[in-house]
């Protein structure tokens, strides 16, 4: 079995095929176990009720375990993946069971390699959209969701160093730009605009994508650019 994490939350089977997962309590349940492994039974009431837990939450808690491990089964994972303690359960995972990992593991290669473009494009190819989107209910997919999907804004920005580095700022600059658009208070995403554009022979563009940043973050956080892009500006010929 397998399971995604970086985009909506998703079980495969061996196969590679679905297994449904249905209800965002159920899926935001798979998911704070999955990222966490063990959770106690409190955290998982919040995570799923927040401040107002019906007054039968932990058979509620319990009924949203037991479908899980039906789905788990019949993902072709053993019926005890699901381990119950006192006060907590515990969902036991294998090597390559979960698509975190192996982003994890392809960055972590990429910072060792001789050329790190094709790992970091292998380990972005690994996200389907905005991580757990579809199951964030409480605190802790909240915040693994924010911190995977920081995650990957960092290997983005490694892939354009690399790419930089390499001559390959024609391939980027398109992508650069969408950054930028989508992620709009992130400078160093504009730095590497405009280094692409300025190497493109494209100065105009590249002071225009400066005027545009520092108009965003006077308008949006009332600061000026930070140091690394002033200093990328002000070194254009």
């Amino acid at each position: 079995m397998r399971l995604l994490l970086l985009g909506p939350l998703a079980l495969l089977d061996a196969q590679g095929n679905p297994v449904a997962v249905s209800g965002t309590k159920r899926r935001a349940t798979l998911a704070a176990l999955a990222l966490r492994g063990t959770v106690s039974t409190d955290r998982l009431v919040a995570e799923l009720w927040g401040n107002t837990p019906p007054a039968n939450a932990s058979n509620a808690l319990q009924a949203h375990i037991t479908r899980l491990r039906r789905a788990l089964t019949a993902a072709g994972g053993e019926p005890d993946r699901i381990v119950t303690g006192p006060s907590h359960y515990t969902l036991v995972l294998r090597p390559g069971e979960r698509d975190t990992v192996d982003f994890d593991s392809a960055v972590d290669s990429a910072r060792r390699a001789a050329d790190p473009i094709p790992p970091l494009r292998s380990a972005l190819a690994l996200w389907r959209g905005p991580a757990l989107s579809g199951c964030v209910l409480g605190d802790i997919c909240a915040a693994e969701a924010d911190a995977l999907d920081e995650r990957r804004l960092t290997a983005l920005e490694l892939l354009y160093d690399a790419s930089l580095r390499a001559g390959r700022h024609r391939e980027v600059v398109g992508e650069l730009a969408r950054s930028t658009a989508a992620h709009p208070l992130r400078e160093r995403f504009y730095e590497q605009l405009i280094v692409a554009l300025r190497r493109c022979g494209r100065r105009t563009d590249a002071v225009e994508v400066y005027d545009r940043a520092r108009r965003r973050l006077r308008a949006e956080l009332d600061v000026e650019p930070g140091p690394g892009l002033r200093r990328v500006i002000a070194s254009m010929p």
